[in-house]
């Protein structure tokens, strides 16, 4: 419907009015509207306590205004003072000051209204008690309540008598007799109350009113900003320790010390008063305490929690947050600690799996509020994470101590599967040094009684390493002994055993071997080889014949058909009168084709002479720049101890891998086994 165009023009409030003489009915956009009869006239300056327009009276002149002498200047001063600050601190400072340069008040409040529990508290204030400041009071109870609660602004001459709203005055202060209450509104919606409260009657005037209302409205506007700016700091300073405390909380892989600090950490986003951390027992189906603190100190609870028990129990059922604003209203809530009034509990989901629940409480009712519940759940997921990779970790750890227990009888084992000391020997000696690559190994080496004055020596190397290898070493080491009563020689023993193991053929295992048979009454070493390293032999004279620069052959023996694996090394120059030579024996390994023969060879020794039997282990070693040791690097270690012990030799040689490794870990076993003519 349209209307007549009307004179119109701003009130002291920022909106318009038609003028009464216009005839028409008043119009007014804007959060307070003027009386009726009361809008100033043009040139009027008294609607801001000016100085008193020409032919006025100055008694409608209060005597306790002191303002600018322009309505402009104020609304300058007030825009500058609202506009160049977010902080809501700094902003009620200055809006105290600006209305006490107009307003000699000396009671002052600026009230918000808390949107959740409908309450109206003191956000700045000067004058009052700390008492009255810690006051919260309901929309409708009091002036100031009164004030929200219509909307509207509303000035008491007399708190003592009777008339308008002096039955809601709530008399905090006996000392107060007038009071001015104006509400905050924006976008239609109170936010909060000004109010000025005076000892004497009649102090306020209508004039006043309006310079409150003119203040209030602009001041929302610049409360609700300032409130907005704090809200996304604080979100943005809470997602900034959020991402600090998971980062600090995924580095923790020991539960009790995980669960503690979490603790610690959530007291940066959230000032609780009591913490407690429940985790899920599958066998026992229920909630088990596993960390709460009251006040900052960690408590022990024993007490467990099954589905739907409590608020705990209802969170873990529901796989939802729960909220109780006043524990006393909430039926699920068991009384834990009777001091409680606010619980707030959050489950801890992993995998799509309940693994647990935080829960938090505290004294004062309505404490927790909607933010404190989205904080949580954003850090409880990353909590159940670090929670089931702290469970993960100590199932892993605990898994690899009774490992490192089992590894280790294994060892026992396999070294008692070992001969401790070599058998005496008239005319020989025979020394051993064995050292794994890991706790076990796959190296074996034995010695066999063949009766007075002969003993067989075997030295093999199973495929693999570590459990694997350790437990086919066992089993070729308990086949070769229970064919040892049979005394057979090197070539018909390293058959039988490969037809042994052809029985219990594992899909890529076998096993390399050197066997040997010392007889002490003629000093000579029957020998043969299933695919092992060729051994060495050290020599004090220079003229000893072996055909093929390798042995005298014993009986002729038909050779295996194929190729085998050999390995040869250079003849080292002379020194001191000590040869080192390769007995260059060859044959296929234990354990990969059906019946095979080996070759078999006789060597004759001499008193002081040596033959070396080892491993790969020992001239595969690698040090730090990835070379190897070599073959030339264990003969020249030979040559340098011209007159050994078999003892000493074996331990040279040891020594002398080991120094060249300089401490880089041993990837192979490392076996050797030296036999010394006496």
């Amino acid at each position: 419907m349209s209307t007549p165009t009307k004179s119109r023009r701003p009130t002291a409030a920022g909106g318009d009015f038609t003028h009464p003489e216009s005839g028409a009915e008043a119009q007014f956009e804007g959060d307070y509207p003027p009386a009726l009869g009361s809008s100033p006239t043009p040139g009027d300056s008294s609607a801001l306590g000016g100085p008193p327009a020409p032919g006025s009276s100055s008694a409608q002149i209060s005597h306790n205004i002191r303002v600018e002498p322009l309505q402009i200047d104020f609304l300058h001063r007030l825009a500058d003072a609202l506009n160049t600050t977010l902080d809501l601190n700094t902003l009620m400072h200055r809006v105290a000051d600006l209305v006490r340069a107009v307003i000699d008040y000396r009671i002052f409040a600026i009230l918000l209204l808390n949107d959740r529990t409908h309450e109206l508290w003191m956000r700045f204030q000067t004058g009052h008690t700390p008492e009255i400041e810690r006051m919260r009071i309901k929309r409708g109870r009091g002036i100031v309540g009164q004030a929200a609660l219509h909307r509207k602004s509303i000035l008491i001459d007399d708190v003592g008598t009777p008339g308008n709203y002096v039955e809601h005055y709530i008399d905090a202060n006996p000392h107060v007799r007038s009071e001015l209450a104006v509400p905050l509104i924006i976008k239609n919606k109170v936010i909060g109350v000004i109010d000025i409260q005076s000892e004497s009657p009649a102090f306020f005037t209508a004039e006043h009113q309006r310079l409150l209302e003119l203040v209030a409205s602009r001041m929302a506007v610049a409360v609700e900003n300032a409130r907005l700016y704090t809200r996304v700091s604080r979100q943005a300073q809470t997602l900034t320790v959020l991402n600090e405390i998971s980062r600090e909380i995924t580095s923790i892989l020991d539960l009790d010390d995980l669960l503690e600090r979490i603790g610690h950490l959530l007291k940066r986003v959230i000032d609780f008063q009591m913490f407690t951390i429940l985790l899920w027992n599958d066998r026992r189906e229920r909630l088990e305490h596993r960390f709460s603190s009251r006040y900052g100190e960690r408590v022990t609870r024993e007490r467990t929690i099954v589905l739907g028990e409590g608020i705990i129990g209802a969170a873990a059922e529901l796989r939802e947050p729960v909220l109780a604003q006043d524990v006393r209203k909430d039926p699920r809530y068991v009384a834990e600690n009777p001091e409680t009034r606010s619980e707030l509990s959050v489950p801890l989901i992993y995998k799509g799996k309940v693994i647990g629940v935080l829960d938090l409480e505290h004294t004062r009712v309505n404490y927790f509020n909607e933010d404190h519940q989205k904080t949580l759940s954003t850090l409880a997921a990353q909590v159940a994470i670090s929670i089931a990779n702290a469970r993960l970790y100590q199932r892993i750890h605990e898994e690899e101590q009774r490992m490192e227990r089992d590894l280790e009888m294994a060892r026992q084992v396999q070294l008692r599967l070992m001969p401790p000391f070599p058998p005496p020997m008239q005319r020989a000696e025979i020394a051993a040094q064995f050292m794994a690559a890991r706790s076990i190994g796959g190296d074996i080496y034995d010695f066999l009684d063949y009766g007075p004055g002969r003993v067989a020596l075997a030295v093999g190397d199973v495929s693999g390493k570590a459990a694997p290898a350790a437990l086919y070493a066992a089993l070729v080491s308990g086949i070769l002994r229970s064919l040892a009563n049979q005394h057979l020689s090197p070539a018909a023993m390293l058959a039988a055993l490969n037809d042994q193991l052809q029985e219990r053929k594992l899909d890529s295992q076998y096993v390399t071997m050197l066997m040997a048979v010392w007889d002490d009454s003629n000093q000579t070493l029957q020998i043969a080889n299933a695919g092992s390293v060729q051994p060495l032999f050290v020599s004090a004279v220079s003229n000893l014949s072996i055909p093929n620069g390798s042995a005298h052959p014993a009986t002729p023996v038909p050779p295996p058909t194929g190729k085998s694996r050999a390995k040869s090394a250079p003849a080292a120059p002379q020194t001191c009168n000590v040869s080192v030579k390769t007995i260059k024996a060859e044959g296929f390994p234990l354990g990969l084709f059906p019946d095979v023969e080996y070759e078999e060879f006789t060597l004759s020794t001499q008193p002081g002479d040596l033959i070396v039997f080892f491993s790969d282990g020992i001239v595969d070693a690698e040090n730090s720049a990835g070379e190897m040791f070599g073959d030339e690097r264990l003969i020249s270690v030979l040559q340098s101890n011209p007159c050994p012990t078999a003892a000493t030799a074996a331990e040279a040689i040891l020594d002398a891998v080991a120094k060249f490794q300089s401490g880089t870990a041993h990837f192979d076993d490392e076996t050797v086994v030296v036999l010394r003519v006496l």
